[in-house]
């Protein structure tokens, strides 16, 4: 059986909550968590409760670092916070202190591309290679969708694809 949050089209395990997700099915079966009608709107949720994050942490003087967002994402009464974070970092590349760029910047892509996969990986149990990486592409524009041209623009180049 495949795990909850890939059933649901809701890779990060989003809860329900007054947000009123785009892309949200209309009938909601799980009583926790929300069910979403592709993947891509899923991650599409994950990437804006990432641009929240920032803008929230942004406000508080905080800076957006990987263990800025699971501490929120996952917190300690919970989860097992510094576990999570060890994971990610590990599975990401991205470094312990660094600071990242907000999410609708089209730079921030990469980095936080690999921040979700790596969350996808420990929310569902999956392995690595089974993270639906063009759900997560599609996902970003969805959710910003006035970047979406830039996106493809910058990932492609000139006719081949742009190294990271």
């Amino acid at each position: 059986m495949k795990p909850r949050g890939i059933r649901n089209n809701n890779p990060l395990n989003i809860r329900h909550s007054a947000d009123q997700w785009q892309g949200a099915t209309e009938e909601q079966t799980d009583k926790l968590f929300v069910q979403f009608k592709s993947m891509a709107y899923g991650y599409r949720a994950a990437w804006k409760t990432l641009q929240s994050y920032y803008n929230r942490f942004c406000r508080q003087s905080k800076p957006f670092t990987v263990q800025n967002i699971i501490h929120r994402w996952a917190p300690p009464n919970e989860n097992k916070t510094e576990d999570y974070i060890r994971t990610v970092l590990a599975q990401s590349g991205i470094g312990a202190q660094e600071n990242l760029l907000p999410p609708e910047n089209v730079d921030s892509y990469h980095r936080l591309s690999k921040l979700l996969e790596a969350m996808t990986v420990i929310e569902n149990g999956i392995p690595p290679n089974n993270v639906n990486t063009e759900a997560i592409f599609q996902g970003y524009k969805l959710a910003f969708p006035t970047n979406a041209t830039e996106l493809d623009e910058w990932m492609l180049g000139e006719d081949e694809y742009r190294e990271w």
